[in-house]
């Protein structure tokens, strides 16, 4: 397996957003606009820039909106997983969209950030460290220190060797999950499509020490609430990454 092949991710779009209401009772939240575009455009376009060719989005709330943009999008080759009939979440979302993403490992992505890399690209960033003989997926963190729009206690200490180490009974942990990462198809056999948490085979990949992440040393800002929206266009636009 080489770096070159690793072209493909999969965009988690198909939540209710209901943290963001009112503004997701007309539009899913994927298409909620900061910076001057929708905020799925941003990870559309970090997704390009790293060598990115084919995006599998999953859809749900409002679908048919989600489709129409999408099929409006030139920079990558993107294909639709319908989660309409049910809502499967983070896990059993990849487990549905498995046939489409194809047999190579692959990335995927959450839309509720924006994501600016300071050097190189956070996708190659994953790649340099991906090992497929001894790792099975690698997390892209973020420190707590410069994360915006975050207001949780963090969720990772990270180890010089690049273990994480979940935070536990820890009041706080310096990292957060960036809502990126790589992962082998593997890690799926015996899942089914039905609604689970992400979070469960990472535990399992912890335990089995297969689990890496790389921290993030650009720009991240979350955008969770309509009331992080204001902030992150401002600052998007201080940055002159505004559309």
């Amino acid at each position: 397996m080489t770096a070159a092949t690793l072209d493909t991710v999969m965009m988690l779009a198909a939540g209710l957003g209901t943290r963001m209401r009112p503004l997701t009772l007309t539009a899913p939240k994927p298409l909620i606009r900061v910076g001057g575009k929708p905020l799925i455009d941003w990870c559309i376009d970090l997704a390009a820039t790293g060598g990115i060719k084919h995006a599998v989005v999953n859809v749900h709330h409002l679908a048919d909106q989600m489709a129409a943009h999408l099929a409006r999008t030139s920079r990558l080759r993107l294909t639709v997983s319908d989660e309409t009939d049910r809502l499967l979440e983070t896990g059993g979302g990849v487990v549905k969209a498995l046939p489409l993403l194809g047999s190579d490992p692959f990335f995927v992505m959450g839309t509720d950030a924006v994501v600016v890399d300071r050097g190189r690209n956070s996708f190659a960033r994953l790649r340099d460290v991906w090992r497929p003989d001894s790792i099975d997926c690698v997390l892209l963190l973020h420190p707590m220190t410069t994360a915006k729009g975050f207001d949780g206690p963090g969720d990772f200490f990270l180890e010089p060797d690049g273990r994480p180490r979940r935070r536990g009974a820890a009041a706080r942990a310096p990292y957060v999950y960036a809502g990126l990462y790589l992962v082998h198809p593997r890690v799926f056999v015996g899942e089914r499509a039905e609604p689970f948490s992400m979070n469960r085979i990472w535990d399992r990949l912890i335990a089995a020490d297969r689990l890496r992440a790389v921290a993030h040393d650009g720009h991240w800002f979350h955008v969770g609430t309509p009331e992080a929206v204001a902030p992150t266009d401002a600052a998007l636009r201080a940055l002159g990454l505004a559309a």
